[in-house]
Order: structure tokens, then sequence, then C-alpha cells
């Protein structure tokens, strides 16, 4: 597998991982729990339109990357390795630039309120972290089994 094909495997997986996290948190904590909205700092017309905004791109996001690795798949250039690992970072990046950004930085939304959010912030981003490490070391497994393969092949 060639290091493009392993580039575009990752690229494509990732939107897909941001997708599926953006679509967990917005059905878990956004809709079952009613723990938060995407935008708490204005009027809950303004909280339920930020989460239609939330889902739409959330879904756009879930389309693009299936079409994307479908393509990588039908023509046989799909990395599995890389789509995994991008999957995964893809995850664990949302889920943490939600948690710093969003959470802490903009403070548009929080994880829970009416609680010490110490907890929930940590296990939060944690899980992010968790998320976002794993895709990395599975990524770095992949590229290395892909220039593995690249060098074990007799040359041209």
């Amino acid at each position: 597998m060639e290091l493009h094909e392993h580039r575009r495997s990752a690229r494509a997986a990732a939107l897909l991982g941001v997708g599926l996290m953006a679509a967990v948190d917005e059905i878990v904590f956004h809709q079952l729990l009613g723990w938060h909205h995407f935008y708490d700092l204005g009027t809950s017309d303004a909280a339920l339109l930020s989460d239609g905004v939330l889902h739409a791109a959330e879904l756009v996001l879930l389309v693009a990357g299936g079409f994307l690795l479908a393509d990588l798949a039908r023509d046989r250039r799909l990395d599995r390795g890389a789509a995994w690992g991008g999957a995964l970072a893809g995850a664990g990046a949302f889920q943490v630039f939600d948690g710093l950004v969003n959470h802490k930085v903009l403070a548009v939304h929080q994880v829970r309120y009416g609680v010490d959010l110490l907890a929930y912030d940590v296990a939060w981003n944690a899980a992010g972290l968790v998320l976002l490490t794993a895709g990395l070391l599975v990524l770095r497994a992949a590229r290395r089994r892909s220039r593995g393969e690249r060098h074990d092949r007799p040359p041209p």
C-alpha cells in the first residue's frame, strides 16, 4: 500500500470518526440525557437550532467519509489500518476539541449543569485523549506496515 493511499484512507476515516463522535455527543448528551445543547448561551430556540446545525454537520461528515472510504475500497486502495487509526483519531480529536475549546475556552456549553464539573471534564477529555492516542498509535503501526510492504517488493 502506497503512502498516498495510507493518507487518503486515514483522512477519509477521520471525517467518519469526527462525524460519529459528534453523533454520539448529539444523540446521547443532547437528546437522551438532555445535559446540554451545542449552544447554551441563548434562548431554548437558539439551543435547539444549534443542535440541528451540529446534527446536519455530523451527517455531512458521515456521508462524505463513507463515500470516500467506499471509493478507496472499490478501487482496492483502502489501507484498513490507516482507516481504523484515522477513525479513532478523528473521534478523539472531536472529543478533545469539544472538551477544551467549546467547554472551556468559548464556554458555549458545559458537559452538564448543576454539578461539580471537575469529574465530568476529566472523564470527557480523558476519553477523548484515549481515543486520539489509540488512533495515532494505530496510524503509526499502519504506516510502518505500509513502508515495510514497499521495501519487500522486488525492484521493477
